[in-house]
């Protein structure tokens, strides 16, 4: 019996606490809606379930290895481009690297520290709810940008991570403050329904990804801080 439960238990995905409220209403919607109409209980319930799988918070096995760059966010490489960092991150006003990370409706979307070290600065930035994949959403969309304090073969770095809302992401939430030192893979936010993640990186960085590659957060490696070769590394 000790076994099956525990079975059970690494199977279901945990749900994170975000999500309680909107699963609870949509509880609450099914059994009224069951109540005067059969369809738009089913209805009703399938979308509970969506939520359910929505704000899934699944364990992830992080790389491990001095300057590594992990995805913050499941979801799709979209842009790699050299930009202009946004002045609200304060990083050096010259040309940088930038992956994004798109997230559809049906990633996850808890989002990750891409590298190891201490939160410098949070900025919260208002603005419009475009398309989460369009080039200008970086500097249009209501978006979070933190900058991380990591180092990498002893010498410091600083790493932007920006959240971007989309058409239908309307809330980004924040896990952290300025001041928290944090592991790389731990989470520090998420973004409700649909959204965008961009990573900055400090210069001699090396891209290890391709435009429309998946990404999974926590694990799959998006760069390496010291632009070496590639390398073996482990996993925690």
């Amino acid at each position: 019996m000790t076994d099956l439960i525990e079975t059970i238990r690494r199977t279901l995905v945990p749900i994170h606490k975000e999500g309680y409220p909107f699963i609870l209403i949509g509880i609450v919607l099914t059994v009224l809606a069951g109540y005067f109409s059969q369809f738009f209980g089913w209805i009703f319930l399938i979308l509970t379930l969506w939520v359910c799988y929505f704000f899934r918070d699944p364990e992830r096995v992080v790389p491990v290895a001095d300057g590594l760059v992990v995805s913050p966010a499941d979801g799709r490489v979209n842009l790699i481009a050299t930009v202009l960092p946004p002045p609200e991150l304060d990083l050096p006003p010259v040309p940088t690297l930038r992956v994004s990370v798109f997230m559809n409706v049906f990633d996850c979307h808890v989002n990750r520290m891409p590298v190891g070290g201490r939160i410098g600065q949070i900025h919260y930035t208002p603005g419009l709810f475009l398309n989460a994949e369009l080039d200008k959403a970086s500097d249009d969309n209501e978006r979070n940008g933190m900058v991380i304090e990591t180092e990498h073969r002893g010498e410091p770095k600083r790493v932007g991570v920006v959240q971007i809302a989309g058409l239908v992401a309307r809330r980004i939430v924040g896990f952290v403050a300025a001041g928290d030192a944090l592991a790389a893979g731990e989470r520090f936010g998420l973004i409700r329904f649909g959204s965008r993640v961009d990573v900055y990186l400090p210069a001699g960085s090396k891209v290890l990804v391709g435009l429309g590659q998946k990404a999974v957060a926590g694990e799959t490696v998006l760069a390496d801080l010291g632009g070496g070769p590639d390398r073996a590394f482990r996993r925690i």
